[in-house]
This record gives C-alpha cells, structure tokens and sequence, in this order.
C-alpha cells in the first residue's frame, strides 16, 4: 500500500520511465495532475498507452481542496499520482507528500526529465544557476513583482536566473459567479513575450538595476523536451518580439556567461541582438578585492 509519485516527463505519453509504466499499470487509483503544468497530449491518449481507463484528472480545485482522496486511499491500495516533469519540482507535490507521511502513508517518487534541468540544453551550464522564481500574471489589481530581487540576487553572484511562467487552468470567472453560475476561464499559458514585457515593466519602475532590458542577455525557451522545441537568445526588448509558438514557455537571465556558454549560445542569438556581456563581471558594478600580503622581505 504506497502512495507512488510519478513524474512523466516534458513531451509525450511515451516520456513515462519503464518503472513508472509498470507502477502505473498495477496501481489501483491513478490521479493525473493538471494544475502545475500540463503535457502535450491528452488523458485519453494517456489511458490507451498505460492499458487504463479510469485516471482521474486532479485539477487546482481538486489539488488544493480535496488532497486527502489522494493520498488516504493509498492506506488500503496502491495509489499512482501523476505528475508532468518531476515530482520534487513543485511545492503543490512536496506538500502532498507531506501530508500523507502524516497520515502514515508510505510515499515513494518516481524521477523523470523536468524544465529544471532540461534548460541546460541552451548551453547554460546548470550549476552557473541561482534561485528559480515564478513569474504570475499582472492584472489591473495585483501586480506582484516579488521575483524581483531574487532575479537581482542572483545577477549580483554572477548566477543565472530561470524564470517559470505563469499557466492558468480552470480558473474561475469570478463576474459569473457574482451572477450564481460557476464558469471557468479559458486556459492561459505566460509566453516569453508577456513575461519580457512585465520584466521590463517591474525594471522601469523599481529602477534597482536587477538587470538592463536593452543589454542583459536573455534566453527564451519553449516546448522543452519536444520535438519542435525553440530556444532564441537576446535582450528582453528583443525577446519580446520573437515568435516562440505554442506553450509552454520559460525564460532565463543570465548572469556572467562564460566563454563556453556563450559559445554554446551563438546559435540561437537573435541577428545583430545589442546584448552585452562580461564574463569578468564589470557589469554587475563589483568593486575589485585587493588582497595585501603582509610578508615581509
């Protein structure tokens, strides 16, 4: 009787690894999360490839509200929890684990590919990376800009930033539901464009100099994993621009960049992009430590 969390990878049905598949097919209850990020195809061809017809789509109401059907009918069967990417990446996962460790339920996770470590595949090495933030949706009431100085934090250490871009599923319409009818909203995944653009906005109003929209190098990526994946390197100004198609999209800051990584960049660069960089660091405003020696001759 365990709680399995399995992760199925970026792309497909076919990403799931040969454990997972196996788990999957002997477990008794499967719930497929699809409030954290979503694959590229849908239940339906998820069920034909595992030999199933019952997984049970848990969205954010069902997630946030209802987690306990989740985990609590892994104390008389074995559970599968689905998860796109891997299970570790999201706090939403952490938390159930959690909770069902304290209802003394037996938690085991099932590792795949996520954007966390695919990003590595623009030529940014992965260790060169400071904290990840998320990128929310402004609207006319809430404009969060608390991914600011972490982004800011990260540039100052010469670390790049990765910057998750905000998805909206079965989000509900709350002037409906002023009117008594329970409505959701169609999906919205952030693009690369949008995020550049409420980026450059948070930059012209805090003023602390986080990153410079029209010189600091930047990476757009989209589909990741996929066969069509598209990588386009540039300033936000430029980025903003770009035609990087369907979801889903991320983007990252890039702090110093060494030659190899830069090298490994050039193919994606926008043509003639003004971005400048330093692999030295000048352009993070760091004062030079001299170090005195105090041997005598």
């Amino acid at each position: 009787m365990v709680l399995y969390i399995i992760g199925l990878g970026l792309y497909d049905e076919k990403d799931v690894t040969v454990r997972g598949l196996e788990l999957i097919k002997s477990s008794d209850k499967i719930f497929l999360e699809a409030y954290t990020s979503v694959l590229s195809v849908g239940k339906e061809r998820l069920e034909a490839f595992y030999g199933r017809d019952d997984i049970v789509v848990a969205d954010r109401d069902f997630v946030e509200c209802h987690a306990e059907d989740i985990y609590i009918p892994a104390k008389e069967g074995n559970v599968a929890f689905l998860v796109v990417g891997d299970p570790v990446c999201a706090t939403t996962h952490s938390d159930i684990m959690l909770r069902a460790r304290e209802e003394g339920v037996k938690v085991e996770v099932v590792h795949n590919a996520s954007a966390m470590g695919a990003v590595g595949c623009c030529g940014l090495q992965l260790y060169n990376f400071g904290q990840t933030v998320s990128i929310p949706y402004f609207d006319d009431n809430w404009r969060p800009k608390s991914f600011y100085p972490k982004i800011k934090y990260n540039r100052e250490g010469g670390m790049h930033t990765l910057c998750l871009l905000d998805i909206k599923v079965k989000e509900p319409d709350f002037e409906a539901m002023k009117r008594g009818k329970i409505v959701y909203l169609p999906p919205r995944f952030m693009s690369v464009n949008e995020a550049s653009d409420q980026l450059i906005e948070s930059e012209e109003e805090l003023k602390k100099g986080a990153y410079h929209p029209d010189k600091t190098l930047c990476v757009g990526l989209a589909r990741l994993g996929q066969v069509d994946q598209c990588i386009i390197a540039g300033t936000l100004e430029e980025l903003k621009e770009a035609d990087f198609g369907a979801p889903l999209h991320c983007l990252i800051i890039c702090g110093e960049v060494h030659d190899l990584e830069l090298e490994s960049l050039r193919p994606f660069l926008i043509p003639n992009s003004a971005f400048q960089i330093d692999a030295e660091g000048t352009l993070f405003k760091r004062e030079d430590t001299v170090v005195e020696n105090d041997d005598e001759e």
